[in-house]
């Protein structure tokens, strides 16, 4: 794969959201989970797997505290660690938190959010400046805008104004993606969206499937935004879609209405279920870009039977003429929940053991490990018989 501007087809991904949880408390999981005081052992860790592509966040509400100055010195410190270390980062500029006196609604929401994005490529070239920089704007518009307009789980806190904060967020991304090309024309800019599948209930009215229908194509709607083929207004082109990143997890998959999800690993699927690779080439189809697997993982005990389930269809989509460019083990270390912060997922490759007076110690999964080598080997047997995957 020589045309991938990914150093590794496996990525580890760590959770970097800085975000106001649902009780309005400032969450900042990169020393939550240890990950910003263990960042040698991390990437070290990563070998074992042949990782070296990571995707980290660099926590906008704790770089901008005061309006257009910039504290870059974490963001310093885990480039050296990555360059010890050989790693490759890409870099999500908004993952999910902004400042404390911004929300999506503000009016100077995206001049801020662009403001942030010319200097990050000002910042990482004068220490970098050589080499492929890949960043992700916006992490999630599609979640951010239902968690911060529907349910109130994070800023804004609204409900029934979806539509409005996806809306601002897209401005902002828009706007964020202008100000790093004209900063680095050689920028790569890597989507992160959910990847969903929603169907109609059984015997379902005709109105309940043209239902479903609309909600499933409700999941491109950020992605279409940015290509410019839904509110044009905003500045959109088709060449602002790059490289497609798709969320993908477990309870992906649902029933409109009730909100039933599809079980992945029953023993009589649903027949409303797709696999993985229809919904890789489904996305793929849609812009005609290639696409990654930018994040994945399952809670708890099933954790390596998903692992082995991602590697047969990433396989099944690579053979199908899917230009799949990499998957992203996320969390590769557990994390906890964002609004209970003592109940951790058990999500990861590495579990964290905790401590009261240091970070959490690592913990490796050997399940899991043994599940992501059975995967990575699935993969690799459908890869070394591919040529290279072009990137058009």
């Amino acid at each position: 794969m020589t045309d991938s501007p990914f150093q590794s087809f496996w990525w580890g991904g760590y959770e970097c959201t800085d975000q106001l949880n649902a009780f309005g408390n400032r969450v900042d999981f990169l020393p939550l989970t240890g990950h910003l005081q263990l960042l040698d052992q991390d990437y070290t860790d990563l070998g074992q797997f042949q990782v070296k592509t990571v995707r980290e966040g660099i926590r906008w509400a704790f770089i901008e505290k005061t309006p257009y100055h910039y504290d870059w010195s974490t963001v310093k410190t885990m480039l050296d660690a990555g360059q010890r270390h050989g790693i490759q980062q890409v870099w999500d500029m908004c993952h999910f938190g902004f400042p404390d006196d911004l929300t999506p609604l503000h009016p100077m929401f995206a001049r801020r959010f662009a403001a942030l994005c010319r200097a990050f490529v000002d910042f990482y070239r004068s220490e970098r400046p050589e080499g492929t920089l890949i960043v992700t704007p916006i992490n999630e518009v599609s979640f951010l805008s239902w968690a911060g307009g529907e349910v109130r789980a994070t800023s804004p806190y609204g409900v029934r104004l979806g539509w409005e904060v996806k809306y601002a967020l897209m401005r902002a991304y828009i706007e964020g993606v202008v100000a790093l090309r004209e900063a680095d024309p050689s920028i790569r800019i890597l989507t992160t969206e959910p990847l969903v599948n929603v169907v109609a209930p059984h015997d379902a009215t005709p109105q309940q499937k043209r239902e479903a229908k609309q909600h499933h194509e409700w999941q491109y709607q950020a992605t279409d935004i940015l290509a410019g083929r839904v509110s044009p207004e905003l500045g959109g082109r088709p060449e602002f879609m790059d490289i497609i990143g798709f969320n993908y997890y477990y309870d992906n998959q649902w029933e409109v209405g009730s909100g039933r999800r599809l079980g992945w690993n029953d023993p009589h699927p649903d027949s409303r279920w797709r696999n993985l690779r229809e919904l890789l080439k489904e996305g793929h189809r849609r812009y005609g870009r290639p696409v990654a697997l930018t994040e994945t993982s399952h809670p708890g005990i099933d954790r390596p039977l998903w692992l082995k389930m991602i590697g047969r269809e990433c396989a099944a989509a690579i053979q199908q003429g899917v230009p799949l460019l990499g998957v992203c083990l996320y969390p590769i270390v557990d994390r906890p929940d964002w609004d209970f912060l003592d109940h951790w997922h058990h999500s990861g490759m590495w579990d964290a053991a905790l401590h009261p007076d240091g970070p959490p110690h690592r913990i490796l999964h050997q399940p899991s490990a043994e599940a992501l080598h059975e995967a990575q080997a699935t993969v690799s047997a459908v890869l070394d018989r591919k040529p290279a995957l072009a990137l058009s």
